[in-house]
């Protein structure tokens, strides 16, 4: 399986159908975006996603997917979610444009929306940064 290459929605869905993985919209809970099944090789993400939180989450999840994760709900599975919020974050954030955006706009949610990433995924690029 290759890198997760995160340019657009339309690309995201290309390396799904590449690592053999079906994605699907459905009624999730307000509090998860997405799911991961490695078993049944499917990736659900909530239909009450916009468009830049449903292309976080399923390049989050397709991270999921190409390490083949456990569930949130173990230690390795907290050590698996800060992985993957990591890369997802260095994939999704591009540092020259984030460079440029931050002379330009006061706030984090303006810069976010320039990057078409949601706060969090611009909040974990900086914390990866911070942490480095």
């Amino acid at each position: 399986m290759g890198t997760v290459r995160a340019i657009g929605i339309e690309c995201l869905h290309a390396q799904a159908g590449e690592m053999g993985l079906a994605v699907e919209s459905t009624d999730l809970p307000r509090d998860i975006c997405g799911l991961y099944d490695d078993r049944h090789g499917l990736i659900l993400l909530a239909d009450w996603l916009n468009q830049r939180q449903r292309r976080c989450t399923l390049c989050h999840e397709l991270i999921h997917a190409r390490h083949h994760d456990p569930g949130c709900g173990t230690r390795y599975g907290i050590k698996c979610e800060r992985r993957c919020r990591t890369q997802t974050a260095l994939l999704l954030v591009n540092p020259t444009e984030l460079a440029l955006l931050e002379r330009m706009y006061e706030y984090e949610w303006q810069i976010a929306d320039e990057l078409n990433v949601t706060t969090q995924v611009l909040e974990d690029y900086r914390s990866t940064l911070a942490s480095a």
